[in-house]
């Protein structure tokens, strides 16, 4: 199967992410499926009149296309032409070769927030008029329309993620070229599921002070992040702490809050990053699944439970009260 990969409206960090791939590399990986591009702006050689009469043919028919994949937002300013972003040596924008190929696509891919939602080129006024592939936010219909479906039957397949986990890029195309990515296979934001089924708090490293409800309040300590500095991880889907970055790093592991970067519109939650909106003393955003009172409730109790251990270490930026040592069993 062939790839042809479009760069639009981003800073190519999902692509730059995709070369992270590790055991294999993406390279060997794609090889060893029967994967290959057609065209990559940033990693394949043709450029100019090459590139141009690819595209050419593709849209006449003349070349089939099997995945159309789309790293960036869509520009479709000013007033709908697109003519904010054009691309290089065509005379045509982005915004229509997207809108002309990808009905001659078997399978449409966006990789990265910003080509699945619009992401952080749409954020504030967005005079641009940036919007993803196939949403507008968290709203169908972006620079195709809501009803759009691809060759195989599919909607934009939507890997999100600011920037994408290159396992998550390679995973889906690897299920395409299995013929195993269905309708079934993706969530209600068209995300694949083998990673949106996940939230990112599985995992985590700072699960037992979140059990406790021990919470850090600078980002230099250690503690849960949830109640004080913003993070979302009980709520954003993503297998980051399950499936980590490099083999050993995600967000939460670094000591930063989870952004939900996976999700529509995070680029602008109403409040930083690091904050968490309370309402009466209880954060705003609770855990997924969790009602209200019984996170009050829970929550009391584990504070009130909390061991002078763990109590200690969650203001603290190292442990420095280790476990009680236990004797051997007589």
């Amino acid at each position: 199967m062939n790839i042809l990969w479009l760069q639009s409206g981003g800073c190519g960090g999902c692509t730059m992410s995709l070369l992270c791939a590790e055991s294999p590399g993406v390279f060997d990986l794609l090889r060893g499926a029967g994967l290959s591009f057609l065209w990559h702006p940033s990693l394949s050689v043709e450029t100019g009149g090459q590139v141009r009469r690819m595209l050419a043919a593709i849209e006449a028919g003349e070349q089939s296309l099997d995945i159309l994949c789309i790293e960036g937002s869509i520009l479709r300013g000013p007033n709908g032409t697109g003519k904010y972003h054009m691309l290089a040596g065509t005379g045509r924008s982005m915004l229509h070769w997207v809108q002309a190929l990808a009905p001659k696509a078997q399978y449409v891919v966006a990789v990265g927030t910003c080509a699945t939602y619009g992401g952080v080129t749409s954020a504030g006024e967005n005079p641009a008029d940036a919007v993803g592939v196939q949403y507008d936010g968290g709203h169908r219909g972006g620079a195709l329309s809501a009803s759009f479906l691809s060759g195989a039957g599919l909607p934009v397949i939507n890997v999100a993620g600011c920037p994408t986990h290159p396992d998550w890029v390679t995973e889906t195309l690897m299920l395409i070229k299995s013929g195993a990515m269905t309708a079934q296979a993706l969530d209600g934001y068209a995300r694949p599921r083998f990673y949106a089924d996940h939230l990112v708090h599985h995992g985590c490293p700072k699960n037992e002070f979140y059990e406790y409800k021990a919470s850090a309040t600078e980002l230099s300590e250690i503690g849960c992040m949830m109640e004080h500095l913003g993070c979302i991880g009980t709520q954003a889907v993503g297998d980051c702490n399950i499936r980590s970055w490099n083999g050993e790093g995600s967000c939460t592991r670094a000591g930063y809050p989870c952004i939900n970067c996976t999700a529509p519109e995070f680029e602008e939650p109403g409040h930083g990053f690091t904050e968490t909106p309370k309402f009466a003393g209880i954060p705003v955003g609770l855990p997924t699944d969790m009602p209200k009172a019984w996170f009050m409730a829970l929550a009391s109790l584990s504070k009130a439970a909390t061991p002078e251990r763990i109590g200690r270490n969650a203001v603290a930026d190292r442990i420095t009260v280790p476990p009680t040592l236990r004797g051997p069993k007589k």
